[in-house]
Order: structure tokens, then sequence, then C-alpha cells
């Protein structure tokens, strides 16, 4: 249903060996810059696309996989067999107007983070070796960062791609941010989603979706595989103890650069010795 937040997995059959897992875009959600997909494949399957006015960066969650547009072709890319390990993932960035296939070299999991693009840039493949790590936060704010496509990296035209990690008893993008309004320098306008993993996998955390006048302020017990977005509003990912926090973050909107607002009733957490 349009304007949902939360989305559950589902099961949809694209081809021989490819699993439509998420799929999540304009016409299902509040989300116009942003959109989401997916796939899971067999060893040997592949997936094909043509892009449209879409950039797409294609992230090997798990598994290892073959990349190609046509003229470039990336060969068994992927280092993890689950987020869980805790390493930086390879993903190849593609511009608007271009088709691609992704095949399976094991059992794979892809994800496919798309944004607005008018403006063709070259494919490029981003080495895990290329991701920034962070470690952020202190007390019960910490967690840690892979940046796939920063905002320092220019080599996209509005996508940004994150993955975070945090552990039980902490809270993530807290204290309460948002990125809803463009006036820069000050805050930049950007649609986001959230991937969510839990391990064990049979764990949830919660996480809260809400604006200053109340007029948005959902919360939500998330499981393995959920995809919650944020269309506008503050963010914030409580991780419950004994379990740990995966997701991944595409963010993107008419200027591509993170200037994030705090919500000021939280914001003294910072200032704690």
């Amino acid at each position: 249903m349009s304007g949902s937040l939360q989305y559950k997995p589902i099961s949809e059959k694209l081809a021989p060996g490819v699993t439509l897992v998420q799929n999540i875009n304009e016409s299902n959600s509040e989300l116009r810059y942003v959109s989401l997909k997916i796939i899971s494949l067999q060893k040997g399957a592949a997936y094909k696309e043509t892009l449209g006015k879409k950039e797409v960066c294609v992230v090997v969650l798990t598994g290892k996989a073959t990349v190609s547009d046509g003229e470039q072709t990336f060969s068994e890319i992927g280092t993890r067999q689950s987020v869980f390990e805790k390493k930086p993932t390879d993903s190849v960035y593609i511009s608007n107007d271009k088709s691609y296939t992704v095949s399976a070299d094991t059992d794979s999991r892809i994800v496919l983070c798309y944004s607005l693009s008018e403006q063709q840039l070259p494919t490029r493949l981003i080495k895990a070796e290329d991701n920034s790590i962070e470690h952020r936060g202190k007390y019960q704010n910490k967690r840690l960062v892979h940046n796939i496509l920063p905002d320092n990296d220019k080599s996209a035209n509005s996508l940004l791609v994150v993955e975070v990690y945090t552990e039980g008893g902490n809270f993530s993008s807290y204290p309460p941010h948002k990125h809803d309004q463009d006036n820069l320098p000050q805050e930049s306008l950007l649609e986001e989603s959230y991937y969510h993993e839990i391990d064990p996998k049979q764990g949830f955390v919660f996480q809260r979706v809400y604006t200053d006048d109340r007029s948005l302020d959902e919360t939500m017990s998330v499981e393995n595989g959920d995809v919650v977005v944020v269309p506008r509003g503050y963010h914030p990912v409580g991780v419950p103890d004994g379990y740990t926090s995966y997701y991944l973050n595409v963010m993107a909107g008419p200027t591509r650069i993170w200037k994030f607002h705090n919500d000021p009733d939280h914001e003294w957490i910072l200032d704690r010795k």
C-alpha cells in the first residue's frame, strides 16, 4: 500500500533461480527519489535489467557474482557469506540509460539501490577495500559504519549508500536526526531506506519515524529482512540486548550531500562527559 513505512520480505520468482525479496519504489511507497530491490540468486542464475532515468548501485550483499554493463565486466566480486562477518563487500555503480546483468557465481543475495539520474557517469567497481570504515558514537550510542557511496565520493549523481552495525543495548541513527528540508547549508533533503538484518535472525529491533509536529509518528518492531522507509522525519533505531543489528541505508534527494538536523529535545546527549 502506498504510504507504508515497513515492508516484509516477499518471494516472487523473476526467472529460473532468481527470487525478488524486496521491491520498494514510487508506486508502493511515499519515496520519490529512492527505490530498492533485493534479489536472491542461485548459483548460475542471472538477473538482467535496463535502466531508464535511474542510476543503480549493485551491492553484493553475500556470495559472489559477476556484474556487466556490456562494456565492462567485474567477475566474481563479493567478499562474505554473511553480513555479520562485519567486513566490507564489493559493489558496482551503473549510471542511467544503461543495461546490466548480474550473474551468480555462488548462491548470492544482491541489493539494487536506485535513485533518479539524468547525467551518465562511468560504470565503476567499488572494491571492498575502497569502503571507508568508521566507528561512531560513545556510551550506548556506538556503531560500525562501512561507507560504500558517501557524499564525498563524486562518482554518482544522487545515490548515497552505507552499511551500519549496531550491537545489542545500543541506539543507532541517534540522537534522532532528520534530513527532510532543502535548506542548505544547514540541512539537506534526503529520503532514506533501511534494509535490516539481525543476528541471531529471530531477533528484532525498534525503529521510530516521527516529525516535529507528530503528523508522522510510527514505531515499528522490525524483524530480519524487513525494510523501513523514511520519506521524512527523525528515524532512530534501538537494538535489544543479545542481538546485533545490520542495516543498509540508501539515500537520495535533489542535492547529493548529507546535512542532518538533530532533534533539539535529545541533542543534549552529545554533550555528556
